[in-house]
């Protein structure tokens, strides 16, 4: 946005087309990283590695 653009111009905008595929990736970069929990400490990525292959 703009300075010299107000919000509403803004909104009536992204209504009228449909999100870019860089607003889709943001958005999905976004939801993943809200809803994925922290690693629990003193857990290597590795370790989780074998541990879901020897589960398969």
């Amino acid at each position: 946005m703009s300075a010299q653009e107000p919000a509403a111009a803004v909104a009536k905008r992204s209504e009228e087309r449909p999100p870019s595929m860089r607003d889709l990736l943001a958005s999905c970069a976004a939801a993943d990283a809200v809803s994925t929990p922290p690693k629990a400490p003193g857990v290597d990525a590795d370790s989780e590695d074998e541990a879901e292959r020897d589960a398969a």
